[in-house]
């Protein structure tokens, strides 16, 4: 059958009247940022603001004339209020009136977000490693791929395909290695971009934790990206965040970045776990010298002078930018060598940590049994 184009999609869709405005969705120009995979449909329906709350049937019934085509497998529609059209202050994603939503994550015990100030310090690789060695300390793991734009979540666990919708309405999450995991890149395809603006993001974001199936969990880690944007305060905002994680190199410059990132946890009072200084040091193969490549102890130092913790070096080494690459994180493809141990070394500090903050808290704990 031939792949659902997104002209297809926006004739069915000129079946949605606005109920306000009594026309269709299309001729209004409410609808955009439409992606299409192996029968899998996302889009955005902009909204005004003050109209967001009351709009969740016009979501309901959009999603519902999307699904009755041919090939759709699951539809996902996500209400956005970046237009403004009295000329006020635009606004964030909208799905209905907020206390009237479930909350996100209700069978998730503890969530952990793993973030950084800036990209390529290899925060995808240690969040991923993190996840597979909690599940080796027994816990039950979910990994959830929060950047939009450069999902990697798929690569880095060897997962192909696409999730299943078992009601058309709901996706049951993926999973390789005992972990359970969901990103937009099992949705779209590998090579194509995402071409949404910040409030098309974070209401996916909100839909892609709110209707996909995790079951119950020990602990879900989320691999945020680099920055200090939208994305990361939709998070911190909206998910109830047990603590976070940042992942810095040596180098000054992602020390300073990495500094935002933590103050930025604290100003909307998500507990930070510590700091991991990722590429710490390079020991050649050959004749076993260290080498400091990006400086080195400059995330311990700046740990202690942000009075947090920091949880540990992990090396500059090819086996594990190779095993990432190849979807084998090294912790289960090589869970003997010093790198694996490392990483579940870190895991063992934050959960006791986790475990520490929780153990303050009345309601459902990390089980370490």
């Amino acid at each position: 059958m031939a792949e659902l184009t997104e002209q297809q999609i926006l004739e069915a869709l000129k079946s949605v009247i606005d109920p306000d405005k009594k026309t269709d969705i299309v001729s209004l120009g409410m609808v955009s940022g439409v992606a299409v995979k192996n029968g899998h449909v996302a889009f955005a329906i902009e909204v005004e603001p003050e109209r967001g709350p009351h709009l969740e049937p016009l979501r309901k019934s959009a999603e519902k004339a999307v699904h009755q085509l041919p090939g759709v497998l699951t539809v996902s529609a996500v209400l956005t209020a970046e237009r403004n059209v009295h000329g006020g202050p635009k606004g964030g994603p909208s799905h209905g009136a907020p206390e009237a939503e479930a909350p996100l994550l209700p069978s998730v015990k503890a969530v952990i977000a793993v973030a950084s100030g800036k990209g390529g310090v290899g925060k995808s690789t240690t969040a991923t490693n993190l996840a597979m060695a909690l599940t080796q300390l027994g816990l039950k793991v979910g990994l959830f791929d929060a950047d939009i734009y450069g999902p990697s979540m798929p690569r880095m666990l060897g997962i192909e395909g696409e999730p299943v919708s078992p009601d058309g309405q709901s996706l049951l999450p993926m999973e390789n290695y005992g972990v359970k995991c969901m990103s937009i890149g099992f949705l779209v395809p590998e090579d194509s971009p995402i071409i949404w603006r910040g409030p098309m993001v974070m209401g996916a974001l909100q839909q892609l934790l709110r209707d996909v199936r995790w079951g119950d969990l020990d602990v879900m880690v989320i691999d945020m990206p680099p920055g200090t944007g939208d994305t990361q305060l939709t998070i911190s905002q909206s998910v109830p965040l047990t603590g976070a994680v940042i992942v810095s190199t040596p180098q000054d410059i992602a020390l300073l970045d990495a500094r935002k990132g933590l103050n930025m946890f604290r100003k909307v009072d998500v507990p930070v776990l510590g700091i991991i200084e990722n590429m710490s040091y390079y020991v050649c193969p050959s004749c076993g010298h260290e080498a400091h490549i990006f400086g080195h102890g400059g995330a311990k130092a700046e740990a202690a002078r942000l009075s947090t913790d920091f949880l540990g070096e992990i090396p500059l080494d090819i086996e594990i930018r190779e095993t990432a690459d190849r979807g084998e994180p090294i912790v289960v493809s090589k869970p003997s060598s010093p790198h694996a141990k490392a990483y579940r070394a870190i895991a063992e500090k934050i959960r006791d940590k986790v475990q520490a903050i929780q153990g303050g808290r009345k309601g459902p704990k990390i089980s370490f049994e």
